[in-house]
């Protein structure tokens, strides 16, 4: 992130979770969802400073993932989005957009179906709705997964926020239990999401370039826009840092924004 943004740093008590949140720029709330296994740096590190000259970007980090500890209950996108809500209650904030990243945006799908008053815009960057949405073969062997699997650049930026190896194999387990046991969001879900959506994905990601088609002919307000790279390339994810993409994506992002 820019060194020149001091961003407002605190945490807050939701549903009995000690949730971590930074708090730049100003303007229209944003609210920032990292992908599994990742921070709010990891994520959107690239980004993040683009983004927090036109709004009051709300990044947060969500149960076991970074600076936020992990608690006894399950994960699940739905109590993520329950998480956020409550936060931005707490914040005092009616309404706000929402971007999410991987994980982040299906848990911004479940924002959108939980608390639909919340959200203003919603920006879903490589986004599965639908186990099908991802590559053939991605759900298998997640039985044998192994924290040696994990990308070396996510590990170390968990690190860097937590210093603890026992909180990276918890946070770890914890992805990979709630991926083995996605379930579908229903498309009579998707469609009764009524905010302007912006659907981004990769043309060699993760997920399908056919889902993210699937996924914005679903929404009834949605863009699509399909970008070169792997998984998280175009918003200048820790694993690509050399991408030249994320000063595109984020204009793009922000003229949908302020459209």
């Amino acid at each position: 992130m820019n060194p020149q943004r001091t961003p407002n740093v605190q945490y807050a008590q939701v549903n009995g979770l000690n949730m971590y949140y930074e708090i730049h720029g100003s303007g229209m709330p944003l609210v920032l969802l990292h992908g599994g296994g990742s921070t709010i740096e990891s994520s959107y590190g690239r980004i993040l400073p683009q983004l927090a000259r036109s709004h009051r970007v709300i990044a947060v980090e969500l149960q076991a993932h970074g600076h936020t500890p992990d608690i006894d209950r399950p994960l699940s996108f739905e109590q993520d989005a329950d998480d956020v809500a409550a936060l931005l209650g707490q914040l005092h904030i009616e309404k706000a957009d929402i971007m999410g990243f991987s994980n982040g945006g299906t848990t911004a799908l479940q924002i959108a179906i939980r608390h639909p008053g919340l959200v203003n815009k919603l920006v879903l960057a490589s986004t599965t709705y639908r186990r099908d949405g991802m590559l053939p073969g991605f759900f298998d062997g997640f039985d044998l997964a192994r924290l040696d699997m994990m990308p070396q650049p996510l590990q170390k930026a968990y690190l860097k926020a937590n210093p603890d190896p026992k909180g990276l194999q918890v946070m770890f387990e914890r992805d990979v239990a709630r991926m083995a046991a996605f379930i579908d969001i229903p498309d009579p879900m998707i469609k009764d999401i009524r905010a302007s959506s912006l659907v981004i994905n990769a043309d060699s990601d993760v997920v399908r370039v056919e889902h993210a088609l699937a996924l914005s002919r679903t929404l009834p307000n949605a863009r699509l826009a399909i970008l070169p790279g792997g998984h998280g390339e175009y918003l200048g994810e820790i694993c690509w840092p050399d991408s030249p993409l994320p000063a595109l994506v984020a204009a793009m992002i922000e003229a949908f924004l302020n459209r």
